[in-house]
């Protein structure tokens, strides 16, 4: 999108907000997945304007929505949501708060670990969200549901196992294995207490900030109510977060003696996802995990 169009849809959103003073600064601060990123200053505050000339159906609302409920637990931090819009088949855009960045080394671990399992205690009656959105580019389903491994195995992996199939990344041994590990699911997953919590979704490390003071801000939500463990599993995929993160979070809330043994079944989800984005530089891990749950020569019997 041309510079015009993107100040044309950003005094639009300062519009829906309310804030006509005059902007004293805008810098572009860069692009991803088809979005661009501006920070903005106005004589009332500093904003982040992120917006996209085609984007995937809802993709911004769905990401104000994210946002707001996380917000809505006050226990960890994100950007606060002053307004968003998507037309149909048109551009989308979301207004937010600006937040200014410290040193990644400074980040306040203990904080984020204490403030994460605080959000996972807001729970709701059922597995899922209020509408579908997006895990990065690709779109999530959430209904309701009140069996997490009906709804993890059809909506999650299920979800995932449709789209390589479509997209040629599901050869015949991949897809078997995969196949029998959805059907067996239960005997993964099944016998551990659990209950719905609110989760960010897509909780690694390049969605967490550094701000003032090194407290933790959680961007680019994936929201919907799961196990927990599934959240604190994708934290140890690429990378893993500071050990001090997980000791507080153990603190507040214990996870199962038994979570490590299914933390790449949970990150299975996500490989998968990259999978269908990425292509076949992430097939290694994905055979890998369907390995380990279904037996190095074959399926388990």
């Amino acid at each position: 999108m041309s510079a015009p169009d993107g100040l044309s849809l950003l005094h639009q959103a300062l519009t829906c907000c309310g804030d006509d003073t005059p902007i004293a600064d805008c810098q572009m601060m860069g692009t991803g997945s088809g979005h661009r990123l501006m920070r903005v200053e106005t004589e009332r505050r500093l904003y982040c304007f992120k917006w996209n000339p085609r984007p995937a159906a809802g993709m911004f609302l769905a990401e104000a929505e994210g946002l707001r409920t996380l917000a809505g637990t006050n226990s960890v931090r994100v950007p606060q949501v002053f307004a968003a819009n998507q037309e149909e088949n048109g551009p989308g855009w979301v207004l937010m708060e600006w937040i200014e960045t410290g040193r990644w080394g400074e980040m306040n671990w203990e904080g984020l670990g204490e403030g994460l399992a605080q959000m996972h205690s807001c729970g709701a009656k059922a597995y899922g969200f209020s509408s579908d959105n997006y895990l990065g580019a690709a779109p999530q389903q959430n209904a309701w549901d009140t069996d997490w491994v009906r709804f993890f195995a059809e909506q999650r992996l299920g979800f995932q196992r449709d789209w390589a199939a479509q997209k040629g990344c599901l050869p015949l041994e991949r897809a078997r294995r995969l196949d029998w590990l959805i059907a067996h699911l239960g005997d993964f997953l099944g016998g551990v207490p659990r209950q719905p919590a609110l989760l960010h979704g897509d909780l690694w490390g390049g969605n967490v900030l550094s701000g003032r003071a090194g407290a933790a801000v959680l961007i680019d939500p994936a929201a919907y109510y799961g196990d927990r463990e599934a959240e604190i599993a994708f934290t140890r995929l690429f990378g893993g977060f500071s050990a001090r993160f997980y000791q507080a979070y153990q603190s507040v809330q214990p996870l199962d003696l038994g979570f490590h043994e299914r933390v790449d079944l949970y990150n299975l989800y996500h490989l998968l996802n990259h999978l269908n984005l990425f292509g076949e530089g992430y097939a290694g891990a994905v055979d890998a995990v369907l390995r380990r749950y279904t037996g190095p020569a074959g399926v388990k019997r």
